[in-house]
């Protein structure tokens, strides 16, 4: 199958397909049997994550179960300041653990010019993982490469981890913007250069995740999630101007419109706290949207997983849209209840 006749890079380039393209965000990883085997056998999540051979299994494994319509590489936003020197370890049940960056000093240890031994591994999953689809008969199914967005892995970075707040980054956005500044500047470059990588290596779209563009207030969301993006944007279209790029600023709210007329994305992914009347009102004439099943839902199933999705088919699938979550899959959602999705969706006639 020709590339132009994926329906989710097709859906991705504005055409209302036959049938509605779906992948799932996380759609690899714990909730399969497949993967909890894989994972007891392969180790911690970063030797997985930079074993090429590892990460092209993972990423097939929900593809070969469920025929995606795409799949996205098996990877993390941390990659990027792992692969500029900052240490970077994942502690079980504890999620990831950074040494903070907290100061220009800080910013001065990072060494975005060392970037290659690690970015190779990923370049090296999506190439394997390509020609596993060609070769165990997925060309009808696009492959997606991905990055965090500058401002959520700043997140990180700043915090030295996840937070319910991101008290210390807001902050230091707040009371210091040109030394916050630069480290946005930084992954604005590292960023540019590591989802071009992707591409070069066989990616067929990128998502950039601003997981945590949501806890910004408005002038801030406009100076640390919109323009940051909107130089990302820019510098990839540089040098691959046809490949589709989806944006997700998770939590936005009613921002999700500025971001899109402002950013440039090819297309957006919603989370599902926004109505879905909204999104086709509201985002649906701009670009293609992209979304967004409450994980919950599906983790419920039942009527609950029916009537949310088929609410969400109906209202936004006469136009170009691809089916998602509006997150991630729930470590402990039944199989058979993304099986029930994958079904519900595969049947909607538009």
């Amino acid at each position: 199958m020709e590339e132009n006749d994926k329906i989710f890079l097709q859906t991705l380039n504005g055409q209302v397909t036959e049938k509605v393209p779906f992948w799932f965000m996380r759609q690899a990883g714990r909730y399969l049997p497949e993967y909890k085997e894989l994972r007891a056998k392969a180790g911690g999540f970063l030797d997985m994550a930079y074993n090429p051979e590892t990460a092209c299994e993972i990423t097939m494994q929900p593809i070969r179960r469920f025929s995606m319509d795409a799949g996205i590489i098996f990877s993390d936003i941390l990659v990027v300041p792992h692969a500029m020197g900052q240490h970077l370890e994942f502690a079980a049940g504890e999620g990831p653990k950074l040494d903070p960056v907290r100061s220009v000093t800080d910013i001065g240890k990072l060494k975005p010019g060392i970037t290659g031994e690690i970015f190779s591994k990923v370049y090296e999953a999506i190439e394997r993982t390509r020609q596993a689809m060609q070769s165990e008969g997925f060309g009808q199914t696009a492959l997606i490469g991905f990055a965090g967005a500058p401002w959520t892995v700043a997140c990180y970075m700043v915090e030295g981890g996840g937070s319910k707040d991101f008290e210390t980054v807001r902050s230091w956005a707040y009371r210091g913007p040109e030394e916050f500044q630069q480290l946005i500047d930084i992954l604005v470059e590292v960023t540019a250069e590591y989802l071009c990588g992707q591409i070069k290596a066989g990616a067929e779209a990128v998502q950039i995740f601003d997981s945590w563009a949501g806890v910004l207030e408005a002038n801030q969301f406009h100076r640390w999630v919109i323009a940051p993006t909107k130089r990302l944007v820019e510098k990839v279209r540089m040098e691959h101007p046809d490949v589709p790029i989806i944006g997700f600023p998770r939590g936005a709210g009613v921002l999700y419109r500025d971001y899109v007329r402002d950013t440039g994305v090819s297309a957006v992914s919603t989370d599902h706290m926004l109505p879905v009347q909204w999104i086709g009102n509201a985002l649906q004439p701009l670009v293609p949207v992209q979304g967004n099943l409450d994980p919950v839902a599906l983790l419920a199933g039942g009527d609950t997983l029916k009537l949310s999705a088929e609410k969400i088919l109906n209202e936004l699938g006469s136009a170009p849209f691809v089916f998602n979550l509006g997150h991630g899959v729930i470590k402990d959602t039944p199989v058979e209840h993304v099986e029930e999705l994958v079904t519900l969706i595969r049947e909607f006639e538009r």
